[in-house]
């Protein structure tokens, strides 16, 4: 088939280093190439593909040091060559959230759009309604859950390429946070369990400029004297399987609607177990007792991770590899694909519900 795959221009694809939608879009398009499909990618001229690029900005928007920029104007441009060259595509994949939705609804029964960021937002349900032609996918059940009425077409949960991953049969000895530091992600949860069981705790973590103060005030504090704290600061792809491989575990201690949680399969593809709070999309992910532990108190945080010799980090990848591959991923979309191009949609856009 030949499939356009539409990038959000915030980061490299895949990014140089923390990120999350433009990661799976490289994955995505990387093992649609793979599976033989003919594949343009639309992205920043940063991006590292094996599909045809249609480079749309000279590089992507947060590392670009310009002091002024549009991220707004740069994604109206995309989408305009998108719909130019449209005719050249039997599927447009989206992954631009909502933005591409006033602009190709002559086109929506050859879209699709996956939705990456939560949907509990007040002024969404009105456009999904007012838009309800084009096809869905959420990137897990859970995801779905403050629009249960949208044209959802499918659930397809995220998948990383396993050769990128290392399986270490043995940790060494410490325990992992990675991601953002902002107060969803709960780091001084994290801190909390290492700190009560005398274990040590690395933290590989970006910290955005909307969360500094947060760092600043809540999160430095915990750290600062705290010998059994690392704060190593955001790292790279090339970085993570040594990271998260030499973890006895993954600590996910979220407090929020997580929509899926990259970090937690990155985990697994390593054989390192992940321990996640009930939120979200956890308990789709996260085999309890098999793949990690999901919990739902500080204290039973504490008691999975004394129950992590019970776990067999060979078993963690194999479960990998069955679910969360890239290859299994790219699969799961394929099959959407041929259900798209073999029954189009494309019905009159509905009407505006209030």
């Amino acid at each position: 088939m030949r499939i356009a795959q539409v990038s959000p221009l915030y980061e490299a694809v895949p990014p140089k280093l923390y990120g999350g939608t433009e990661r799976v879009v490289a994955y995505l398009t990387d093992a649609l190439v793979d599976l033989g499909h003919d594949v343009t990618l639309f992205a920043s001229a940063d991006a590292e593909t094996s599909a045809k690029l249609a480079a749309v900005r000279d590089q992507a928007i947060r590392l670009d040091p310009a002091p002024l920029k549009s991220d707004l104007a740069a994604h109206m441009s995309m989408l305009d060559e998108v719909r130019r060259r449209a005719d050249e595509f039997d599927i447009i994949h989206f992954h631009t959230d909502i933005l591409h939705f006033p602009f190709f609804e002559a086109l929506a029964g050859k879209t699709l759009t996956t939705l990456h960021g939560r949907l509990d937002l007040k002024d969404l349900p009105p456009v999904y309604a007012r838009w309800g032609q084009y096809p869905l996918v959420s990137i897990s059940d859970d995801q779905r859950r403050p629009l249960p009425h949208a044209s959802w077409m499918g659930t397809v949960h995220h998948g990383v390429p396993g050769q990128g991953y290392d399986l270490h049969p043995d940790s060494d000895g410490y325990l992992a946070f990675l991601g953002r530091i902002s107060p969803e992600k709960r780091p001084d949860r994290a801190i909390a369990i290492a700190t009560q069981l005398g274990r040590r705790l690395k933290m590989a973590a970006k910290i955005d400029a909307a969360d500094a103060a947060y760092y600043r005030d809540e999160i430095e504090p915990l750290i600062r004297g705290n010998p059994l704290v690392e704060f190593v600061g955001e790292i790279s792809d090339q970085q993570k399987s040594a990271f998260l491989g030499g973890a006895d575990a993954l600590l996910f201690p979220i407090d929020w609607p997580e929509p899926f949680g990259l970090v937690m399969i990155e985990s697994m593809a390593c054989g390192t177990p992940v321990i996640a709070f009930k939120c979200g999309s956890v308990p789709e992910i996260v085999e309890d007792g098999v793949t990690g532990f999901v919990v739902d108190s500080l204290q039973a945080a504490l008691d999975a991770v004394r129950r992590l010799p019970t776990l067999n980090r060979r078993e963690i990848r194999r479960r990998f590899e069955l679910r969360f591959s890239s290859m299994a991923m790219a699969r799961r979309y394929t099959a959407l694909y041929e259900e798209l191009a073999a029954s189009p949609r494309l019905e009159a856009p509905r009407a505006l519900v209030m």
